[in-house]
């Protein structure tokens, strides 16, 4: 890479640094200013247009309706409904069959809570338990015109949370899970290098195993780049920006590449662990496979570190050292063991090249979002808002 590139890069990656601080910061801020706009648009509309009696349950749905993603507000709404209108029913049940009383609120509870477990209502069965509370404490669950306004409530902050969820900039991904992969890729580079240089001065036993230790650790990351990539698929459903966004991720190329470097990873802890029997009995590998294959393990390391586009080259000369060793006479019990290792780096080296691809900015016309391979970074500041 010539000094010029190395400009160009270095400016991409800060100003992608900046951009995804600012989505960071901005789409929360963004998420309470609306949740706010929506609370007090419920109220305003309840108590001024419909004139309904204290109507706290519409602002209240609301709030509980501007969710993170379009789709979590849909389905959340919906739910919203159906609980509240199950709460109004409960309590006005449990009036008429045992009277106003604290046994008729402790009931309500009890059984609101126990609808939680509902399917379909899990994630709102306790709006069923708060809603009796609400009606019940306010004194409204014998008197059915203010129950029906309660119910209006609840539809109406419903319908105002969506509706400023979806027109208000609805959130939409800002690349997490491709930033969360990228630092996978660079965690395992850099695992490499760690084992490369501790094999290279005798490594000891409990080194190996902190290196299986790493393999997990990266494999939390990538559980967490999972996580984000499911969000990154829900946050494109039912969203009306992602048909104008510059920057949408590409979501099924997504998953085949984490499912890949769950692989690499894989190999990664094979090598650890072949190293870790090696050392534990002792046994010493011919320095004619034990050199040259340290050193494609060390380049290996230091390009998926890099984000080096080079490594089709070095592909290519883990097989010429396969094609050498197999014309060598070569200990006959080591040759499973050299053939493992080649084959997992080999695999380890595909993989973060697919991940890293050829080195340059991803087209917005193959669904990615433009950014510098080799840091991971954003360099669209225009469409950050998550």
């Amino acid at each position: 890479m010539t000094q010029m590139e190395h400009r160009l890069a270095r400016a991409r990656r800060w100003r992608g640094v900046r951009t995804v601080t600012r989505a960071e910061v901005r789409t929360p801020i963004l998420q309470a200013v609306k949740a706010s706009v929506a609370v007090a648009a419920a109220w305003a509309l309840a108590d001024t247009w419909l004139q309904l009696q204290q109507p706290f349950l519409a602002p209240w749905a609301a709030l509980l309706t501007v969710h993170a993603t379009v789709f979590r507000s849909v389905k959340g709404g919906a739910q919203i409904v159906v609980a509240s209108f199950l709460g109004i029913l409960l309590s006005f049940a449990a009036v008429q069959v045992i009277g106003y009383g604290t046994l008729a609120l402790a009931l309500s509870v009890l059984v609101g809570l126990a609808v939680s477990n509902v399917r379909g209502l899990r994630t709102e069965g306790v709006t069923v338990a708060t809603t009796a509370l609400f009606v019940l404490t306010a004194g409204y669950a014998q008197n059915e015109t203010i129950l029906m306004h309660r119910f209006a409530d609840t539809l109406l902050g419903v319908g105002v949370g969506l509706v400023v969820n979806i027109l208000i900039l609805p959130p939409l991904d800002h690349g997490l899970a491709e930033r969360q992969r990228d630092l996978v890729t660079t965690r395992l580079g850099r695992l490499l290098l760690r084992m490369a240089d501790e094999m290279s001065h005798s490594a000891r036993e409990e080194q190996a195993e902190a290196w299986v230790q790493e393999t997990r650790e990266i494999d939390r990351d990538l559980d967490r780049a999972e996580e984000l990539l499911r969000f990154s698929a829900e946050s494109h459903r039912w969203n009306p920006r992602r048909r104008v966004s510059r920057r949408v991720a590409d979501v099924e190329a997504g998953e085949v590449e984490l499912v890949r470097l769950e692989d690499a990873v894989a190999r990664a802890r094979s090598i650890a662990r072949i190293v870790g029997e090696a050392v534990a009995t002792s046994a010493e590998w011919d320095p004619r496979f034990r050199e040259p294959w340290l050193a494609l393990l060390h380049e290996a390391g230091v390009r998926a570190t890099d984000w080096d586009p080079s490594l089709d080259e070095l592909s290519n000369r883990v097989g010429e050292l396969t094609d050498q060793l197999s014309g060598v006479e070569l200990p006959g019990r080591f040759w499973p063991v050299y053939g493992a290792l080649l084959q997992s780096l080999d695999v380890i080296i595909m993989v973060v090249d697919e991940v890293i691809g050829d080195g340059e900015v991803v087209p917005e016309s193959l669904g990615g979002r433009d950014r510098d391979r080799r840091t991971g970074e954003s360099s669209d500041s225009s469409d950050g808002e998550g």
